[in-house]
Formats: structure tokens, sequence, C-alpha cells
């Protein structure tokens, strides 16, 4: 498919969520990008705020199949992955797969199960397979975990891992609609709109299987100069020594940003990628994965302040 087939594709998607997703347009964009460039998302807001409602309606327009864990603290990791039943007087075991085996998996509330629970996932994000009992069993191809978590300062919530938080590619942050986002919700709920009503919320297909996988594929064929891979590992390579950070970002974080700025061109629809397209998703691919030193956090700063200091200093190419 060429860049400009894709993104006239994925405008169809983005316009169908936006209809029924009002006031975050930059939310369901960057939703988007993490799922062509084959990655996982971490939506952090506030309750209330469509984060559940942005993955259910995303499901239905890539026409994927759709899961959803909700996550407890008494969550048990057989709970995610599934469990070998007995059978046939104990002669035999049948394995009942649990709620991980589908497409698109929405997390809520990841950071209210403990680190155990949290630890189910990792090997399912990394390597898109579950390991029960010794047996290794595949998920799919379209498999992407869509993350929500409460802002950590919440009462009950456990801080996830670095090794968790390093598997997702972008750490979306999902705030308030604007008034007139806001009042445009209204407008659709007396319109007789309901997001608890299924009907409502899911829209016709926009895509199928086949044209997901072509428009993931097509992301490996995005151009990437050999100067704008140095401006890449330079962002990266910054955070590291900032001391404003105590942890930069990992090769890992490098391949990250790599990955998304792709997914960026192509929904743009450009087969190739310039420095906008990095600084532009630099900040939700980084704020996850480095840590504040102590008296910064002190001072009331965050990670997407730091980072654009460190945008700022590293020289983009011309």
């Amino acid at each position: 498919m060429r860049a400009e087939e894709v993104a006239a594709t994925l405008e169809r998607v983005r316009a169908v969520v936006a209809e029924r997703v009002i006031g975050q347009d930059a939310v369901i964009e960057q939703a988007l990008v993490v799922f062509l460039a084959r990655g996982h998302c971490l939506l952090e807001g506030v309750p209330g705020t469509a984060k559940t409602l942005l993955v259910r309606v995303l499901a239905g327009a890539l026409n994927a199949r759709f899961g959803r864990i909700q996550f407890t603290p008494d969550l048990m990791p057989s709970d995610i992955t599934g469990v070998n039943v007995l059978r046939d007087g104990g002669r035999t075991t049948e394995f009942r797969g649990g709620p991980i085996f589908t497409d698109l998996l929405l997390a809520d509330e990841i950071n209210r199960a403990p680190a155990k629970t949290q630890a189910a996932l990792l090997e399912s994000m990394q390597e898109r397979q579950v390991t029960v009992d010794g047996t290794a069993r595949p998920l799919g191809d379209l498999f992407t975990v869509f993350a929500t978590q409460n802002p950590v300062e919440y009462e009950g919530t456990y801080p996830l891992p670095e090794a968790q938080l390093d598997r997702f590619l972008m750490k979306v942050k999902v705030a308030y609609p604007s008034r007139e986002a806001e009042l445009g919700i209204l407008d659709s709920y007396a319109a007789g709109f309901d997001a608890e009503r299924a009907a409502d919320v899911i829209p016709p297909p926009v895509l199928d299987e086949a044209q997901c996988r072509a428009l993931r594929a097509a992301v490996d064929g995005v151009l990437v100069a050999p100067e704008v891979r140095g401006y890449i590992a330079s962002i990266v390579r910054e955070t590291r020594d900032d001391p404003a950070l105590t942890l930069g970002g990992s090769p890992r974080a490098t391949v990250a940003l790599f990955r998304a700025a792709r997914g960026s061109a192509l929904m743009a629809g450009r087969d190739y990628v310039t420095p906008d397209d990095v600084k532009e998703l630099a900040s939700a691919v980084l704020r996850h994965r480095v840590t504040l030193a102590p008296e910064v956090e002190v001072e009331g700063r965050n990670a997407d302040e730091v980072l654009q200091g460190v945008l700022a200093r590293v020289q983009a190419p011309k």
C-alpha cells in the first residue's frame, strides 16, 4: 500500500473513533500510532475520561477481538492467562484460556493489582505468547495491550515496575476534554447516544484482519534517513547524561522512538520520517522510561518538562 492510501484508510478509522470519543483527538492518533507500530499503550488519566470507551470503539473499527481484564488487588496471574483443568476423572487435562487470548486487550486500572499479577503480562507483551505449565501458547499477530492506570498519587495503586513500563511503546496522558468538546458530549447524549449501550459504542468495521496486517506491514517500508536515526539516538543518549534524571532511556527506548516515528509518518501520508515526527512523540515514548532525580521532584518538575529541555539541547538535522 502506498503511504497516501494508508493515510486515507487510517483517517477513516480515526474519524469513526472520534465520532464516539469526543475531544480526545490527540489520544486517538497516538493510539493508532501504537497499533501501527506493533506496540502496547499505557493510557493514564483520571476516571471518566473515555479511556475504556476509546479501546472498545477502536476494536470495533478495526474489526478486532476485544477483551477486558479489570485489575484488582486480589486478581491472580491465572485469571489472566488461563489454567489447565482436569477432565475424565483426572486422567486428562484441558487448557482453558484466559481473557488474554484476544486481539485488543484492555488491562483496566492495571496499577490496582500487585506486581506479581502485573508481571503476568510481561511475556505476552514481549513475545506475544503465554506459557502455562511449561507449554507456550501463541497469541494472535494483532495482539495489543491497552492498559489504563489512574495517576500514581491515587489511593490504592501500585506503581508499575520499570521492566513492565519499558514494554509499553508509549505512555499517553488522557486529559479532561475542552469545554467545547464536553458540550459536544452532552449534545451526543441529548441525541440518544449512550456509552453503556453496545449498539451505540461499537461502530461498523472499517477494516478487516488482512487490512490491519497490511497497514502494519507498510510501517516497515517507511524510510528513516541516517541523520534522523542519529537524531533519535542522540535524544535518548542525552537523557542518560541529564543531571535531572537518575535513569535515562535504554536502547529499547531508542528502538521504540524509531518505531513510533515511522507510524507517525505513515499517519501523515509520508513514507519517510522527519525530525518533527520524532519530536512530537518523544515525550510519549520516553516519559515512562526515565526517572526524575529526587531534588527535581521536590521542585515540582515532571518528566515532560525535563524531556522538553533535552529536545531543546539536541540539534535536529536540517
